[in-house]
């Protein structure tokens, strides 16, 4: 367990040099508990469900046991981008779900956006939320037929309202970078459906509000097991010592993403696969004017080995992507959340997209595992038989998608009917992944596919044939 959770991300340490939270561990749970609900995981889908539990019925005894520190994992290290993003795309879910039902999913991403802005405001939480849109950059013809096509099922589903930019479009907005004066960026597609969000300021908030409507939050409380209507768990003080205990319970909610795949009944059902960032020192106004991106806008490109960023709300560049590979076993430890080569990437494609911020000093660097499910599905479950409630798969795309999860799960629990729990994802169970060392071998070659998807391109000028065949593993 690591003394320093301000280093855990630039997000977090934020937060401390700011002065807002000092990061200081909440009491353990250091007694055998009764609570109608235990949520397994302190982070936005185990917080998310508290808040819409708590705010449905008031009388629910819920408790939250975080192993470390709310916002220690994905929620509190991700990229800050509250989007419509789903980790299946809209023709997948229509393939298997059928039309009806992928409309109606693209319709609850896109208001899952505007509802964690508003209950962001209506509760306080100051977590610099600016719906500015993203920001998607076609830097090739073969990456601007990919974001025509992009707009075009857009469109065919009728929810999501992206634009298509031209070259001349993109220079006139972003003219004064590299993307302008040497044109490395011949179109773009914009989504206004995202938001630029500080998500340790989220996260952290939110926890705080759930607790002034009476949810109790144990950090430093680790489950280990869990059975019908029971939690096993394991506290740990600040001395070190020990406490093994039980909460029996109704409702069981097991919300720890990629975690998950170091607990005995969660395993092979999801992946960790480590995504990482880096950020920047903060850029003065004119190089911000330069470079084009407004507060609240979040940006990507067309590439295949994903990249993201962000500016912040001091005029920082967080940016972030994949690269990093999938260890044996599903193994996570902190060594693994920071890569010098991925790091390295990182950088060079910064100062790439964004020549003015070539010169700006890197001052963070940090990472940490991702979950993905067998088919890339992301599921929010509940077995009223078991008590037991999951959601989570999320991909990278979980920061809004929490939200979502929280107010599924919190319908789920109750046993209501709403538009929500009618959604295609409710209740969805994706297969296993296969055991090692075919586990191993699968991620890594298509990490490795997917860096050779974007080479292909880049000498063929033509679509890459690996990531057509790729498509259908990740959800295209």
């Amino acid at each position: 367990m690591p003394n320093d959770y301000r280093g855990l991300s630039f997000w977090l340490d934020s937060l401390v040099e700011s002065g807002a939270d000092e990061l200081a561990p909440r009491p353990e749970l250091t007694t055998n508990h009764d609570v109608d609900v235990c949520i397994v995981g302190g982070g936005l889908t185990g917080l998310w469900t508290a808040y819409y539990l708590a705010k449905s019925d008031p009388a629910l005894r819920i408790a939250v046991l975080e192993k470390h520190i709310v916002g220690f994992g994905a929620s509190g290290r991700n990229g800050g981008w509250c989007s419509a993003l789903f980790p299946r795309s809209a023709t997948s879910l229509e393939r298997e779900h059928g039309r009806e039902a992928a409309v109606a999913m693209r319709r609850a991403m896109v208001d899952t956006v505007d509802e964690v802005g508003r209950i962001s405001a209506a509760e306080g939480i100051d977590c610099d939320f600016v719906k500015g849109g993203t920001v998607a950059f076609a830097r090739s013809s073969t990456q601007l037929s990919a974001a025509r096509s992009e707009v075009e099922q857009a469109a065919d589903f009728g929810v999501d309202k992206l634009e298509l930019w031209d070259a001349a479009e993109v220079k006139s907005r972003f003219g004064a970078s590299g993307l302008g004066d040497e044109p490395t960026a011949v179109g773009a597609s914009f989504d206004p459906a995202c938001a630029r969000v500080q998500p340790a300021k989220l996260v952290r908030g939110l926890a705080r509000v759930v607790e002034g409507l009476g949810v109790c939050v144990y950090e430093r409380t680790e489950v280990t097991n869990w059975f019908a209507r029971r939690v096993r768990f394991r506290s740990t003080d600040a001395g070190g010592s020990t406490f093994d205990g039980i909460v029996t319970t109704e409702t069981i909610v097991i919300a720890v993403e990629g975690y998950g795949a170091r607990l005995p009944r969660v395993g092979r059902h999801i992946l960790p696969i480590y995504s990482l960032m880096i950020a920047t020192e903060p850029l003065s106004d004119d190089a911000w004017r330069e470079i084009g991106i407004e507060h609240g806008q979040t940006f990507a490109d067309y590439r295949h080995l994903l990249v993201y960023g962000q500016r912040t709300a001091d005029n920082r560049f967080a940016f972030g992507g994949r690269g990093a590979r999938y260890h044996w076993g599903s193994e996570i430890r902190p060594e693994y959340d920071h890569d010098g080569r991925v790091f390295e990437h990182l950088r060079r494609t910064l100062a790439d997209l964004f020549p003015a911020a070539g010169m700006a000093a890197v001052t963070h660097h940090w990472g940490g595992p991702l979950g993905v499910p067998r088919d890339w599905h992301a599921t929010a479950s509940y077995n009223p038989k078991t008590g037991v409630a999951l959601a989570g798969g999320y991909v990278g795309d979980g920061l809004s998608t929490t939200n979502l999860a929280g107010r599924t799960l919190s319908d789920l629990i109750r046993e209501e009917q709403t538009e929500l729990t009618a959604l295609p994802w409710v209740n969805h169970r994706s297969p296993q992944w296969e055991p090692e060392p075919l586990r191993f071998l699968g991620a890594n070659l298509g990490l490795l596919g997917t860096g050779l998807a974007d080479v292909e391109e880049r000498v063929t000028r033509r679509p890459s044939l690996a990531a057509k065949l790729m498509g259908p593993l990740t959800g295209h």
